[in-house]
């Protein structure tokens, strides 16, 4: 079985049009697969962080101090 070119290679050319196309296509995906992923991300942070914040017993508020008057 010989190999020919058209096997291997894309017969017609795509314009440029297709090609910007395509690649605004794959651009848009990658960026919404990513958003995706953060969201998740931070999603599970927060719950991990209320979660902590809960578990923790609550502490006092610093006492302030006054400042003594000057006169």
């Amino acid at each position: 079985m010989t190999a020919t070119k058209d096997e291997f290679f894309n017969p017609t050319k795509l314009s440029a049009r297709d090609k910007a196309a395509a690649t605004d296509h794959t651009a848009r995906a990658i960026i919404a697969a990513e958003t995706s992923q953060r969201e998740k991300k931070t999603e599970k942070l927060k719950q991990l962080r209320l979660q902590r914040e809960a578990d923790q017993p609550p502490q006092a508020p610093p006492k302030s101090r006054k400042r003594p008057a000057d006169h």
